[in-house]
């Protein structure tokens, strides 16, 4: 699949979702890098979207949730 094709899919559904984009370091380990994602998706309400490996160790990763209702706070995170 070209990156055409995934940025215009991401484009077409972004009004019911909404992204966080995080950048974990080289250092952290799998089992590390996993713990805080699932802290992200149990307390913040985030699921994994996408993740990418660079050469240098470091990963680059997409969050996303469903837009909350206007009007209604949002836990804090």
């Amino acid at each position: 699949m070209s990156s055409t094709r995934t940025d215009s899919k991401r484009q077409a559904g972004d009004s019911d979702w909404e992204y966080r984009p995080l950048r974990l370091p080289a250092g952290i380990t799998r089992l590390s890098a996993a713990t805080q994602l699932s802290i992200h998706a149990e307390f913040a309400g985030w699921e994994l979207s996408r993740v990418l490996l660079y050469s240098d160790g470091s990963r680059q990763v997409w969050l996303r949730r469903r837009r909350t209702t206007p009007g209604i706070p949002e836990p804090p995170t």
